[in-house]
C-alpha cells in the first residue's frame, strides 16, 4: 500500500513517525494531512534505508538539488561528489538528470550513494534509448515508456516528473500564441516532438491509468511535471501554462482516487509580482496539492548568478505557499554545473526557504534565528558557526576575520557596536 492509502486506513506508519518527529509535529496531525493529499513522503517501498521525508502544508519548506551527466559531459564519479556535497550542504532530497553514458548505471550508483529521495524524468531515458536503438527520438514506443518508468520504479526511485499536462490541446494552443521562448522544458519537448511526428495524444495523459498502476504499485510519487512552463518573464502566466495547470488538477484527483501521492510542479520564470497568484492558482486548481517550483527565476539577465535570482524568486513563492524549491546554480543556462556551483546552488535555496519559513511561522525556523542573535550578543562564535546555514564557510571567513581585539571581527575591530554597548551598561 502507499503511505496515502495506509493514511486513509487510519495507519501512522514508520515514515510518518520519522517525519512527524523530524518537524515537531504529531502523528495524528501528519497522517490527516497525506490522507487528504496535501503532505506526501516520497519513498519508494524499495528504497531501503533512505531517510523519509515530509512535503506540503504546515511543514518546514523542502529543496531539491538537481545533477547528472550530459551528452557532452560524463563522469560517475564527479556526480557522485556532487551528490556527496549537495547532502552536506543539506538538500532534502535529489533527482538523477542524466542523459549521457550508461543511464541506468548512473542512476543505480545514485539511489545506493543517497540516503535520501531520489527523483528521475523517465522520458529522458526513453527518448535517448529510441536515439540510440531506432535513431529517432520520433520512433519511441509506448512501450518504451512505461517500460523504463517499471524499471526505474523496481531500481527504487521514489518520485518521478511525468509531463502528464502536455496534450495535443495545449500544443495547438502554444503554437497559436506564439510564446517568445516558446517550450523550454527537455520533457515537454520531447513529448512535444513525439506527438506532432505520431499524430497521437501524449501517452503519459492517455495512459495516465497504467502510470497510477505502477505509482501505487512501488509508491512512487508523481511529480506531475509543467513541461509548458515559462522559460523567460515575457512567458509567465499566459494561457499554455495556466491550461497546463488546470489539467494537472484533474490528474491529481484521478491519482487521489487510486492512493497515488502527487505534487505539483510549477514555473520557471516569472516576474516578482506574478509570483504570489501563481502558487495560489496552483492551490486552488490543484487542491491543495504540494508544490514543486523551479526557482521561480525573477529576471532573464543574470547568467552567472542565478542561483541568487531563484532564491529570490523561492523566498516568495514560500512565503506565498509552495513547498518544495528545486535549486539553481550559478551555472544555470551557461553549463553542466560543477560540485561547487551545486554546493552554492544548494545553500542559496536553503536561505530561501528558510527565509519563507519564517515568515510563514514555522517556530523551529524562528527559534533558530533568536539563537543566532543571542550567541552574537555573548560573542560565541562556535554556536554562530554552528546555527550558521553554511558553517564551513562561516568558519572559514571567521578564521580568516580574527581581530587582534580578540573576541571581535575585523569588520569593526576595537568599534564594535555589540561590544561598546554592552560595556556602557555593565559599567554604569
Amino acid at each position: 500500500m502507499t503511505q496515502k492509502i495506509e493514511a486513509q486506513k487510519g495507519i501512522i506508519t514508520k515514515e510518518m513517525e520519522v517525519v512527524a518527529r523530524e518537524e515537531g509535529v504529531s502523528s495524528g496531525w501528519l497522517r490527516e494531512k497525506i490522507a487528504s493529499g496535501r503532505i506526501i513522503i516520497p519513498v519508494n517501498r524499495n528504497h531501503q534505508g533512505v531517510k523519509p521525508v515530509g512535503i506540503g502544508e504546515g511543514l518546514r519548506i523542502k529543496v531539491n538539488t538537481n545533477i547528472g551527466t550530459s551528452s557532452d559531459h560524463i563522469d560517475l564519479e564527479e556526480e557522485l561528489k556532487k551528490l556527496e556535497v549537495s547532502i552536506q550542504a543539506g538538500t532534502d532530497t535529489v533527482m538523477d538528470l542524466s542523459t549521457g553514458g550508461d543511464i541506468d548505471a548512473i542512476r543505480k550508483e545514485i539511489i545506493c550513494h543517497s540516503p535520501i529521495p531520489v527523483g528521475t524524468v523517465p522520458i529522458y531515458e526513453a527518448a535517448i534509448e529510441a536515439v540510440r536503438r531506432r535513431k529517432a527520438l520520433a520512433k519511441m514506443t509506448v512501450e518504451d515508456i512505461f517500460e523504463v518508468i517499471e524499471r526505474q520504479a523496481v531500481e527504487s526511485v521514489d518520485f518521478m516528473t511525468v509531463h502528464c499536462g502536455v496534450t495535443r490541446n495545449s500544443v495547438e494552443r502554444l503554437r497559436r500564441d506564439r510564446r517568445l521562448m516558446g517550450v523550454v522544458s527537455r520533457g515537454g519537448s520531447f513529448l512535444i516532438e513525439w506527438m506532432i511526428y505520431n499524430d497521437q495524444e501524449n501517452p503519459f495523459y492517455e495512459h495516465f491509468d497504467r502510470l497510477l498502476e505502477i505509482a501505487k504499485k512501488y509508491d512512487v510519487t508523481l511529480s506531475l511535471g509543467d513541461g509548458l512552463r515559462p522559460g523567460c518573464l515575457a512567458d509567465a502566466t499566459d494561457r499554455p501554462q495556466v491550461e497546463e495547470t488546470i489539467i494537472l488538477g484533474e490528474l491529481t484527483e484521478r491519482a487521489w482516487a487510486e492512493g497515488v501521492q502527487v505534487m505539483i510542479e510549477g514555473p520557471g520564470h516569472m516576474p516578482l509580482d506574478q509570483i504570489e497568484a501563481n502558487v495560489l492558482l496552483e492551490k486552488k486548481l490543484c487542491k491543495g496539492a504540494p508544490f514543486y517550483v523551479l526557482g521561480p527565476l525573477v529576471t532573464d539577465i543574470s547568467p552567472g548568478y542565478d542561483h541568487i535570482t531563484c532564491a529570490i524568486g523561492g523566498a516568495i513563492a514560500g512565503k506565498a505557499g509552495a513547498d518544495f524549491l528545486c535549486y539553481v546554480t550559478p551555472s544555470e543556462h551557461l553549463k553542466l554545473p560543477s560540485a561547487e556551483d551545486v554546493r552554492e546552488g544548494v545553500i542559496a535555496t536553503r536561505i530561501a526557504g528558510h527565509a519563507a519559513d519564517i515568515a510563514r511561522g514555522n517556530q523551529k525556523a524562528v527559534q533558530r534565528d533568536i539563537e543566532m542573535s543571542k550567541a552574537r550578543k555573548k560573542f560565541d562564535w562556535e554556536r554562530q558557526i554552528e546555527l550558521s546555514i553554511d558553517p564551513v564557510k562561516a568558519r572559514r571567513y571567521h578564521e580568516e576575520g580574527r581581530s587582534r581585539e580578540g573576541d571581535v571581527c575585523t569588520m569593526c575591530g576595537e568599534f564594535c557596536v555589540i561590544k561598546r554597548v554592552k560595556d556602557f551598561f555593565q559599567n554604569s
